[in-house]
Order: structure tokens, then C-alpha cells, then sequence
């Protein structure tokens, strides 16, 4: 079974920034989803084993994914950050795929979780 493990969440102010790090395998399509209270857990970004990346709507030109294979490590920069990116941050690997996937269910091996708060 394979472990996930983030880090790297906290609070920040509305403006701010945060980077979070998952370590992970260079196999996976990896990915960062997140949940807010009371609500569904929601796809944030994921990068291709060849390094493709794709982004929700609400995040984009302000997250950026990235991983490195030789370290088995994969990053989330979070900048611009506003009140409504406040929820559990999870990394996530699939071993099914090696394209962009969306969905959480292309996703096999998840992390913890890493609670990020945004406040004014």
C-alpha cells in the first residue's frame, strides 16, 4: 500500500501564499484535491507522469503543480490565496493512469491531509 504524505498547510492571510509538498511515486498521475466543511471534495490541480498539468477554474494562474521525479516529490504553489481556498488539502497518486484524470475515483492512494485556512 502505498502512503502519501502532505505538508506544508497552515494559515495565511487573504493575499498570501503557501506551497504544499506530497511525497509520492514518479509513476503516478498525481494530483491535489481539497474539501471544504460541508461540502464535497473537489479536484484543485494534477500533473501527468510526462508533466502535463491541468487546473480547476477557481485556481487558475494563481496554483501552480509541479513534482520531481528523481526526489518522488510533487508540490502545490499557492498564491493570490482568498477566503473561499480555506479547506483540507489532499495529494493523491493514481496507478491506473498516466494522463490527466479529474476525477476522484481515477485517484488510488491518497494523503492525510492538510488543513489550509485563509483569514482576513
Amino acid at each position: 500500500q502505498v502512503q502519501l504524505a502532505e505538508s506544508g498547510g497552515g494559515l495565511v492571510q487573504i493575499g498570501g501564499s503557501l506551497r504544499l509538498s506530497c511525497g509520492t511515486a514518479s509513476s503516478y498521475t498525481m494530483g491535489w484535491f481539497r474539501q471544504a466543511p460541508g461540502k464535497d471534495r473537489e479536484f484543485v490541480a494534477a500533473i501527468s507522469q510526462s508533466g502535463i498539468t491541468a487546473y480547476a477554474d477557481s485556481v487558475k494562474g494563481r496554483f501552480t503543480i509541479s513534482r520531481d521525479k528523481a526526489k518522488n516529490t510533487g508540490d502545490l504553489q499557492m498564491n493570490s490565496l482568498k477566503p473561499e481556498d480555506t479547506g483540507v488539502y489532499y495529494c493523491a497518486g493514481s496507478a491506473r493512469y498516466i494522463t490527466i484524470v479529474r476525477r476522484a475515483t481515477d485517484f488510488d492512494y491518497w494523503g492525510q491531509g492538510t488543513q489550509v485556512t485563509v483569514s482576513s
